[in-house]
């Protein structure tokens, strides 16, 4: 009865938005805590009286601000803070948002991105972009510039969640692996979980990307532009109305398209007839949010994302996805807690069409709904929620080469968690529970995970964590590929095989995971992160490449273990940002005695990323490099042709004069993946200068150059014409410009 409490919003005074992982505290006492994701912060139980409330943000000027805090009262506040218009040469060593995740959570195997950090690397084509920095981080294995398929820490597309403002996203990834559906001028932040992430999330085996985008500038209308030889991309926010008591409705939309295809072989003539250039994307957003004056808000958005690919007749690949939706934030007047609420449905179509095969043809509509609460006890947390996801898939393939089977099956899972984090003064424990329960197939789960943080002295953390996951959907992906493009989806899947040959008729999969790990900071401008992961799919169900005929089953159940080690090194020092990661992993899939390498086994992997701002002139000019490095893939090699007969009539087939499909033998099944790609390396270079025309407008030049020596990786190997390799990216300068006003 003698203590109060103080919440409310941090904003920036110029545009409105969110100021996210921002420490708040009460000058000369031990309150404080650090904002969240929706820039909301709530300080609980503070002896009534008057403070002096401080807030502190790289890139922002310092607030202080006089408090009182009256007993049994919830104090509400709306801060807004200035832009810093002089930047301190070493003050920016230690950003808010490093501080926060190392003081106030457990940090095992989770990213916090912004677009300050996306921008801060080097960008490849001329553009920044989410998976250009995914690729940088340790245990991520890409296929390369092209292919858009991204593995992490052992698990598949499949086995990664990816959310888009609360609504999943089936392929976040054009095939032109330069470019996610995401446009970073919109991004707010994006927490990259690439194993361990607690129950608040689910219906995943692997790892999370959950994206939150900007709500739009209250205050004036901005327009941002980009062209490079790739890409154009149009980006517009701002206010439809503002009320002088704080009540605003703003906007915002990003338009983006590839003309690669059309304008490359101009460009790089060098190209023409090489089919490496064959991709092009469009990618449509739009936001319109309405924000009260005590920091509720309503959201509504929608998207539409398509890719195609050609790679030379009649090898060609298309998806596309659209969907809208909706959430709301409410913040009860005299609480400590913030309600949040998602509903939002999705469409998803994938198809592609090759040589050696017929076409194949997937597809999956979606929808899903989630209520979560987020309670906050000083430093300490507690989250829990509840909701439903929907969806039909839809399949379509051959087996034989000839033989056609089509699939539709709908599914729905309910799910209900609850989270506390508890932080302690050398300790944080971050114990969570997911109930997942698959309607379908009658299906529940009760899956436990746990967090650990032990603070060892000033420049040493311990850290680790675990837990229990499962999923209901699995990728069509097929692993005779060479490289993957075809990634469409199954839900609930019967008719599995076990390899003692028995059958099931539950298609869930699951896995367990533990990672440990330690942050060390001998120095302020010098950090190093390790992380030690075993991931354990014990039940990991796929399509069954063996199918021989249509009394076979579609799918069989294997096992997996991937386990590696990722070590970062952070150097941020007057003009230089440097990030060098290293990751050593193997990954081995499991079928009775059949044991074999996936094709995304890649075992040492490695990232050099070099960020030069001279200072004299006031970081006007940027000089940046990255090289990447990666052994080969594995795939499962061409033994042989044969004529392949259809005997699907019996004896009124003509099987002495009749002609069959060309078929492939690939050996036997212990023969899989036993062939390596060669090794992956690339180095792209680019400088940046800009130019401020004035208060709100500024232009931006790139020059530079993807693949600066001209590495062949390869992309794609047509197993029926051998001769036809298609490589990855060549050597392609690159000149840019970007601006806003």
């Amino acid at each position: 009865a003698q203590t109060g409490d103080m919440k409310g919003f941090l904003y920036d005074k110029e545009k409105g938005e969110a100021v996210i992982y921002t420490n708040v505290y009460l000058k000369g006492t031990k309150f404080g805590v650090a904002t969240d994701v929706n820039g909301f912060f709530a300080i609980t139980n503070i002896p009534a009286g008057r403070y002096t409330m401080m807030v502190t943000s790289v890139g922002f000027e310092s607030l202080e601000e006089e408090v009182d805090i009256i007993a049994g009262k919830s104090l509400t506040k709306k801060v807004f803070l200035k832009e810093r218009t002089v930047e301190l040469e070493d003050a920016e060593i230690l950003g808010s948002k490093v501080q926060y995740k190392k003081e106030y959570t457990v940090n095992v195997s989770v990213q916090s991105i912004t677009p300050k950090e996306i921008k801060k690397l080097p960008s490849v084509g001329g553009e920044p972009d989410l998976v250009q920095y995914i690729q940088t981080v340790p245990g991520v294995v890409s296929t390369g510039d092209q292919g858009g398929q991204v593995y992490i820490r052992g698990g598949t597309m499949n086995q990664n969640l990816s959310l888009l403002d609360g609504m999943p996203i089936y392929n976040p990834f054009n095939s032109i692996g330069l470019y996610s559906v995401f446009d970073t001028d919109l991004l707010k932040s994006a927490e990259f979980y690439t194993a361990a992430f607690g129950a608040e999330y689910g219906g995943r085996t692997s790892s999370v990307i959950d994206v939150k985008t900007i709500d739009g500038n209250q205050n004036r209308h901005q327009q941002k532009f980009s062209v490079t030889p790739i890409a154009a991309k149009l980006t517009l926010d701002g206010p439809v109305f503002k009320t002088k008591d704080g009540l605003a409705l703003t906007y915002t939309f990003s338009a983006r398209k590839s003309y690669l295809d059309v304008l490359g072989p101009k460009i790089y003539p060098y190209t023409e007839g090489k089919n490496s250039l064959g991709f092009s994307f469009q990618n449509f957003y739009g936001k319109t949010t309405l924000s009260t004056p005590s920091g509720t808000k309503a959201s509504l958005f929608g998207f539409n994302f398509s890719d195609k690919a050609v790679i030379g007749a009649p090898n060609n690949f298309e998806w596309k996805n659209t969907g809208f939706g909706g959430n709301v934030i409410i913040l009860p007047g005299n609480s400590s807690t913030l309600i949040s609420f998602t509903l939002a449905a999705s469409k998803y179509n994938i198809g592609i069409s090759e040589a050696s095969s017929f076409p194949r043809t997937s597809g999956i509509s979606s929808v899903n709904g989630g209520l979560d609460f987020t309670y906050y006890l000083g430093k300490s947390e507690l989250l829990y929620g509840l909701g439903i996801v929907s969806n039909q898939t839809r399949f379509t393939s051959f087996y034989l080469t000839t033989e056609r089977f089509e699939e539709n099956k709908n599914n729905a899972e309910f799910f209900g968690y609850v989270k506390y984090r508890i932080n302690l003064p050398w300790l944080i424990i971050d114990p969570s529970l997911r109930l997942q329960h698959y309607a379908s197939i009658n299906e529940p789960r009760l899956e436990p995970r746990l967090g650990l943080k032990a603070t060892l002295g000033k420049h040493l953390r311990l850290k680790g964590a675990g837990g229990f996951y499962s999923q209901n959907l699995l990728s069509t992906i097929s692993g005779r590929e060479v490289v993957n493009l075809f990634n469409g989806f199954i839900s609930s899947p019967d008719q599995v095989r076990t390899a003692t040959g028995g059958k099931v008729d539950k298609g869930i999969q699951t896995s367990r995971q533990i990672v440990l790990g330690a942050e060390v900071d001998p120095l302020p401008w010098l950090s190093f992160n390790v992380e030690g992961y075993v991931k354990d799919f014990n039940r990991l169900i796929t399509v069954n490449a063996l199918r021989a005929n249509e009394k076979d089953a579609n799918y069989v159940q294997e096992t997996s273990i991937a386990k590696g080690i990722d070590i970062t090194t952070k150097i941020t020092k007057r003009a230089f940002d440097v990030q060098l990661s290293y990751s050593l992993a193997k990954v081995t899939r499991k079928f009775g005695s059949i044991e074999y390498a996936p094709n995304f086994d890649r075992r040492h992997n490695a990232n050099v990323l070099v960020s030069f701002v001279p200072l004299k002139n006031k970081r006007s000019v940027s000089c940046d490099v990255r090289f990447s490095f990666g052994t080969g893939l594995p795939f499962t090699q061409t033994y042989g042709f044969f004529e392949d007969l259809s005997l699907n009539n019996g004896l009124a087939n003509n099987y002495q004069n009749g002609n069959g499909a060309l078929g492939i033998y690939y050996g036997s099944a212990a023969d899989y993946n036993k062939g390596r790609l060669p090794t992956f390396h690339r180095l792209d270079i680019g400088f940046k200068k800009s130019y401020v025309l004035g208060l709100h407008s500024s232009l931006e030049f790139s020059v530079g150059t993807t693949n600066a020596y001209n590495r062949q990786n390869v992309f794609y190997v047509d197993r029926v014409n051998l001769a036809k390799i298609i490589y990855q990216l060549p050597i392609l300068p690159y000149v840019g410009i970007a601006g806003s006003f």
